[in-house]
């Protein structure tokens, strides 16, 4: 696994940018539109699917549909516009799979909206998938399991993706929650001994 500083290509947007005009506002709004709409989409279809229609197979093709509509539109548009990150997979002629993780050189090029609006639907979304996966074993309504899986699968790697860009190339993912949840009990024993 790798991760490139866009060495190779430029992230969209990257050149032009103006910091000084826009700290705050959101620069893309038709990314971030497509951002929140496929992921609520797909969870607001979910929830209706069986009181609109008795065809199961109609609402799981268009639940997939939306998540896959999703993973594509997190990996490829809204990741490099809203945040300044991208993840591929590439395979050699041999067989040999290689994961690239990048950020752009600046990260000053994204705005604070646009950047909440990203890691808000990144992360709140595959959390919805894990509560409906509790009710669909909880239930035993199995025939749900295959779209609850996917939504998990799809939603949790574009997050897998997306962190493993933030974090970078030279840190395990495992040691950085590591020292990060340290110094948050380093921080808590502090406090208690300060009010002793």
């Amino acid at each position: 696994m790798q991760r490139q500083d866009s060495k190779e290509a430029p992230l969209f947007g990257e050149e032009e940018y103006d910091v000084s005009k826009r700290k705050s506002n959101i620069r893309h709004p038709v990314a971030s539109f497509f951002h929140i709409f496929f992921r609520t989409s797909a969870i607001a279809v979910y929830l209706v699917c069986e009181l609109l229609s008795s065809r199961f197979i109609a609402s799981m093709v268009t639940i997939i549909l939306l998540l896959s509509c999703d993973f594509w539109t997190v990996k490829n548009v809204s990741g490099r516009l809203l945040v300044g990150l991208r993840w591929w997979n590439q395979v050699d002629e041999d067989g040999t799979s290689h994961w690239f993780f990048e950020s752009s050189k600046s990260r000053k090029t994204t705005s604070l909206a646009e950047s909440s609006v990203f890691w808000l639907g990144l992360i709140v979304c595959p959390f919805i998938w894990v509560v409906f996966l509790f009710s669909i074993l909880l239930s035993f309504n199995i025939k749900w399991l295959v779209v609850v899986f996917m939504g998990l699968v799809l939603q949790w790697a574009n997050l897998y993706g997306y962190v493993r860009c933030m974090v970078g190339r030279k840190s395990n993912l495992r040691s950085v929650v590591k020292n990060y949840l340290d110094v948050q009990i380093f921080d808590q024993v502090l406090k208690k001994t300060e009010r002793s």
